[in-house]
């Protein structure tokens, strides 16, 4: 079989160049491209790169806001056979350390996103192996940018793209059980079949103006975009996500379609119910949500404020390069306008909230899903298998990738079932994690840290059901004798007065390098024994499930 055969996001560059020739494929602010311009561009850079000395499987770490740059990187590190690794801007130093120390890039490029970082990389010997440092987009002298690396005089199409080895294009990072980044490489053939699915289930078509909502540092927004180059949309990419943005941008370029997380959503209904105009309100047609399920209250006011969008929710996760299953949440083609009240009752009653869990729909056509259970049961450990499943972790020997007992099938973590119509019901996660605004927690990372204040004997660190957040980190903290907490904020009046409070904590939290959507919005005293089952492990069920009994009535005493 000829190489040209296997899949290459590459392809997509053609398309672009043809039949978005003149038409504008990028808005950055001020910054327009059209196709014929923005493929342009991805040569030269990766002509540039090339030049340069980057070659095949060779690492490019990436840190930076959303941008027509970041995705003419993209395409050119995967150009040349190399292999793009996003690092979350959200992120401390030391965490992007970690991530880069597993990796190993040959070149990190960045933006104002993480200007705070460069002075601990002018410490060499922290990442010995980093040949380049580059600057995405810069005015500064004596430093290498994207502009510089690019060659001119390329012509159209003029290189042929390469594979890195194994066909990998991406290093998604997810964080592991301790809660570090963990690397997961996804293949081409992945990122494309996981595009056409979005483009076949949502509706995506090059009538689409796209506005970038996720970071492409996500799997999430890195599948979303390729979406929208295969079908040669127009994307609309903003920094980062800020509601009063987004609304203006919608107003402005017409937007189409664009992605949410359910604390995007519920920012953007709060914010646009206060906005006199409605003219962009009418022009969204497709909303994809993920990174947690929307409530039947956001349901019903994104209907309201955004009449004319198909709403649709996604359940997956990074090693699957995204999305498993999909489900429409409401179709304003399909609904009596003279009744919709019935409409979201039976929305309620039939799909979101039956006794087995929270309905996420059905598979894509080329995700395969089966339910790993003992005994009788019909509920279990979700697995998945197909071409959407990732390569490996990386650093993980390619013959041993898979994490589950069968080999074939990877499994997701999540505990659930799937009912005689084909819908996947999630449980529970098995590990813990906690999906906070889109991102994941894990636990056992934060209750590390604060068991390393003087104040604090235990710790259980758990996710609470956040309408706007889909779930809130809570910490339920026992204090050492002699500690008192304060619900306000505290201020020792003297160096031995032993006080604590909620912004001490976070404060603290901060101290330690610990990302901010993971650190605790709520902390709990707890002054009884935490449960423990009869081998000795915390029962975190029986923790959480006081928590929400009580939250609202002892929110500082358990």
């Amino acid at each position: 079989m000829s190489l040209y055969s296997q899949a290459h996001i590459c392809q997509c560059l053609t398309r672009l160049s043809t039949l978005r020739r003149n038409s504008t494929v990028t808005i950055t602010g001020d910054r327009q491209l059209t196709g014929k311009q923005f493929v342009q561009n991805v040569l030269a850079l990766a002509n540039g790169l090339h030049k340069l000395g980057l070659r095949n499987g060779d690492i490019v770490a990436i840190c930076s806001f959303n941008s027509d740059l970041y995705l003419e990187w993209l395409l050119a590190v995967a150009f040349i056979g190399g292999i793009a690794a996003p690092l979350n801007y959200r992120w401390s130093f030391e965490e992007a350390k970690s991530a880069m120390l597993s990796v190993q890039p040959m070149m990190l490029v960045t933006d104002e996103s993480c200007d705070w970082w460069h002075s601990d990389l002018q410490n060499h010997a922290l990442l010995p192996y980093l040949k380049w440092h580059v600057f995405l987009d810069s005015f500064e002298t004596n430093v290498l940018t994207t502009d510089m690396i690019r060659t001119d005089g390329l012509r159209l199409l003029q290189l042929n793209y390469s594979w890195a080895p194994e066909g990998a294009v991406l290093i998604c990072f997810t964080s592991g059980t301790t809660g570090r980044p963990k690397g997961v490489v996804i293949s081409h053939s992945a990122l494309i079949m996981q595009s056409l699915a979005k483009v076949a289930i949502v509706g995506y078509s090059e009538d689409d103006v796209y506005l970038h909502t996720a970071p492409l540092c996500h799997i999430g927004g890195l599948s979303s975009a390729m979406a929208m180059l295969m079908v040669g949309a127009c994307h609309v990419l903003m920094p980062k996500f800020e509601a009063s943005l987004a609304l203006d941008a919608i107003e402005q370029h017409k937007v189409t379609s664009l992605i949410t997380v359910p604390a995007m959503m519920g920012d953007l209904i709060s914010l646009s119910r206060k906005k006199q105009t409605s003219e962009g309100r009418q022009t969204l047609k497709k909303i994809l949500n993920g990174g947690g399920s929307l409530s039947v209250g956001l349901i019903k006011d994104a209907s309201k404020c955004f009449p004319k969008a198909k709403l649709l929710s996604a359940y997956g996760m990074t090693e699957s390069c995204s999305s498993l299953t999909f489900m429409t949440l409401y179709d304003p083609a399909l609904q009596n306008l003279d009744q919709p009240s019935q409409e979201y009752d039976k929305l309620e009653s039939n799909l979101l909230n039956q006794p087995q869990g929270v309905c996420v729909g059905k598979p894509a056509p080329h995700v395969e899903l089966k339910i790993s259970s003992e005994g009788s049961s019909n509920t279990g450990r979700i697995l998945t298998r197909g071409p959407h499943v990732m390569l490996r972790y990386w650093n993980q020997n390619p013959s041993k990738a898979s994490g589950s007992t069968d080999e074939v099938w990877l499994d997701t973590g999540d505990i659930g079932s799937i009912d005689d119509s084909g819908n996947l019901w999630l449980i529970g996660r098995t590990n813990n994690r906690i999906k906070s605004g889109g991102e994941n927690v894990h636990p056992e990372e934060v209750e590390a840290i604060l068991l390393q204040h003087p104040a604090i004997v235990a710790a259980i660190v758990l996710g609470v059901p956040d309408a706007r957040m889909t779930e809130m980190v809570v910490a339920c903290i026992r204090l050492k004798q002699g500690w008192q907490w304060r619900r306000d904020i505290c201020e020792p009046l003297a160096e031995t007065e032993l006080l604590l409070c909620s912004e001490i904590l976070q404060k603290y939290c901060r101290e330690k390098n610990l990302s901010g959507f993971k650190i605790p919005k709520s902390f709990i005293i707890w002054k009884k024994p935490f449960p423990l089952t009869t081998t000795g492990k915390i029962r975190r069920d029986q923790i959480r499930k006081e928590v929400r009994s009580h939250l609202q009535l002892l929110p500082s005493s358990l």
